[in-house]
């Protein structure tokens, strides 16, 4: 790549990615329209759509070939198709695979693991790098740029997803576009939060760094609200004098922190009580969206008092 910005026709990739690991169908029709009218060709994203079976599992994968049909059949099966992939290399798939995944990682993979259970060696060898990555009509940094948008659209696969990050460097991805893939990833998830992400914060941005959506539960009694932080977002510190503040995650990765203690980390189902009068913050991690619910405590004369924005420096030590 001859800069660090994602082409749309990459990023349309990356969106389709995504929301085929999520599962959500409405958004991938939107996402392959997007990519089909910038250049991405049918059997492009098929490809990318049989690989999601590999990281996503096969129901995903299914449900996401299934769209792509169904928006070929709409367009009238007129978009450009693209080559097929060259016939497969002769030999064992396993002997292919092993120096495949040699070139891709950038050196012989091995460990506890794989001694532990060889199968899956065999079968991450044998098959994903022996016969998927061999199907040569995408290269392996198109791989790697869909398998990232995949990998951080799941919970729970932070190991694999540090991995195919490493990966995808080693095969051409800047910082820059792997920060603009995992913004992606995140932003698809964003769009499904639980009680709708809302109107951008701006009555509130003075007290943000980044960009936050802000979505009112409730207009009488006690207040409620979602919260919504892209990527790297995160609120001064400031202080709720007479009411605390509790909570609620929803979704993505953050962070919440007290004045004089290390920042605690915040997943979906945590739940954080902030007592009246203790300095704090909270916010987004730099490579996820992050949603909560805040629910006021209510209290009379109760106010809050903002302060000064957490630096760089402070943030940049979070994972």
């Amino acid at each position: 790549m001859a800069n660090d910005a994602l082409t749309t026709r990459q990023k349309s990739i990356a969106e389709a990615a995504s929301y085929a690991a999520r599962g959500d169908q409405n958004g991938l029709k939107q996402a392959l329209i997007k990519g089909l009218d910038s250049g991405v060709t049918v059997n492009e994203f098929k490809e990318i759509l049989v690989q999601a079976y590999a990281y996503c599992g096969f129901p995903r994968s299914l449900n996401a070939l299934g769209t792509l049909m169904q928006v070929e059949e709409e367009r009238g099966n007129k978009d450009n198709q693209g080559p097929l992939p060259s016939a497969k290399p002769q030999g064992n798939s396993l002997d292919y695979g092993t120096a495949n995944q040699t070139k891709l990682v950038g050196g012989p993979v091995s460990g506890k693991l794989y001694e532990f259970a060889p199968a899956i060696d065999e079968y991450l060898k044998a098959h994903l790098f022996g016969d998927i990555f061999a199907r040569d009509n995408i290269d392996w940094q198109t791989r790697e740029l869909a398998t990232i948008a995949m990998l951080a659209s799941l919970s729970g696969v932070d190991s694999q997803l540090n991995s195919h990050i490493n990966v995808g460097k080693h095969n051409g991805l800047t910082e820059a576009q792997v920060a603009e893939i995992l913004e992606i990833a995140g932003s698809t998830g964003a769009e499904n939060v639980l009680f709708g992400k809302g109107a951008e914060n701006t009555a509130f941005a003075q007290y943000f760094i980044g960009k936050s959506y802000l979505q009112p539960l409730t207009q009488k009694g006690v207040g409620i609200a979602n919260v919504t932080f892209e990527p790297g977002c995160r609120n001064n510190w400031h202080i709720h004098h007479k009411g605390g503040q509790i909570l609620l995650v929803v979704s993505g990765r953050g962070y919440y922190q007290e004045w004089g203690k290390p920042a605690q980390e915040l997943k979906p189902g945590d739940v954080v009580n902030i007592p009246e009068g203790v300095k704090h913050w909270h916010g987004a991690a730099k490579d996820s969206w992050f949603t909560h619910i805040a629910v006021a405590v209510p209290a009379e004369g109760a106010s809050n008092e903002w302060l000064e924005p957490v630096t760089d420096e402070e943030y940049g030590k979070l994972k």
